[in-house]
């Protein structure tokens, strides 16, 4: 009986065996849904769209970029988190996921428990613009402005809770600087007001800035990430002046917990192919974008550093959920 229970035991390990290796070289075998929390034609938008089209052709499968905005990130992100895990559901990982675990005091999700990290994509630094009339030329003399003048300079943001509102948040935080926050809906009419007059500073997003930059309207005083960036490299970074600054905004893919481990490879290895690729690291450096390569453990570490930091700008900022 013994040997008869274990043979059919060996049979038995040998089918599971044989259908996990079936199920891995079939995946995937229909199209791949990636959900992005975020409104079409924007650059968050673009940029899924980008990789999604040469993901498609890796995988010999339609990867299908879905839009879900709203709740600050959290309908996408839900949805994802509650989607089948086989698989076949990504996310748009990005800034807000980790500054959502702080800035909202009830979720229906824990994300760095309830998402699987998948992998990187890219990173991508904002800058600190200054209306043209504020008599300052660089990050030093815009501090020492600030606490010459504690009540008189006016901080723009995107909305609030952003990391456009939050890198400015970190600023204030590592610099003793007192600036009143302005929430705007999007940074279109912070731009606006910013190019006016009306404002005085803003942490923008790279790409939606550099036109009014090239043009004269603003001035790029530095920008927030560790290094320069190679599109404008004689900009200084924040961090030449503020030691230790940091703010940059990081998108990548999840899939929901539990999702099989071949799923995750094949994704990450296609990924970071695709990251190798010139002609894709040139299109993703035009949309500010350095490409962050790398085994999904790595991106996880990414996601849990990511959000230790801007929980403690939230915290520090007093921001919360509108």
């Amino acid at each position: 009986m013994k040997c008869r229970f274990g043979l059919v035991a060996a049979l038995l390990s040998g089918l599971l065996l044989s259908a996990g290796s079936s199920w891995a070289a079939d995946f995937p075998n229909r199209p791949i849904k990636w959900i992005v929390p975020y409104p079409p034609a924007g650059t968050t938008d673009v940029l899924a769209r980008i990789v999604a089209q040469s993901l498609s052709e890796r995988l010999g499968q339609q990867v299908i970029v879905e839009n879900k905005p709203g709740g600050g990130n959290n309908i996408g992100t839900e949805f994802v988190v509650n989607a089948p895990a086989d698989g076949y559901t990504m996310l748009l990982v990005n800034p807000a996921n980790g500054i959502n675990a702080t800035l909202y005091k009830k979720l229906n999700y824990n994300f760095i428990r309830d998402i699987t990290p998948v992998a990187g994509i890219v990173r991508t630094p904002n800058v600190m613009v200054i209306t043209n009339s504020l008599p300052v030329k660089n990050v030093a003399e815009f501090i020492a402005y600030c606490k010459a003048n504690p009540t008189k300079v006016n901080m723009a943001s995107s909305g609030s809770g952003t990391s456009v509102h939050l890198s400015g948040e970190l600023f204030k935080y590592m610099t003793g600087c007192q600036m009143a926050h302005i929430p705007y809906k999007g940074a279109g009419p912070a731009l606006t007001d910013l190019i006016a007059g009306q404002v005085h500073v803003l942490f923008d997003n790279l790409p939606s800035s550099v036109p009014h930059i090239k043009s004269g309207r603003i001035r790029a005083l530095a920008v927030t990430s560790k290094n320069r960036e190679p599109s404008m490299p004689d900009t200084p970074t924040v961090g030449d002046t503020v030691a230790g600054y940091e703010a940059t905004a990081w998108f990548g893919i999840g899939m929901p917990k539990g999702v099989p481990r071949e799923a995750v490879d094949r994704i990450n290895q296609e990924i970071n192919r695709i990251l190798a690729d010139p002609k894709m690291r040139e299109r993703l450096a035009d949309l500010g974008g350095l490409p962050i390569p790398g085994t999904p453990e790595d991106f996880g570490k990414t996601i849990a550093s990511e959000t230790e930091k801007w929980g403690k700008a939230v915290t520090a900022s007093g921001a919360t959920a509108e």
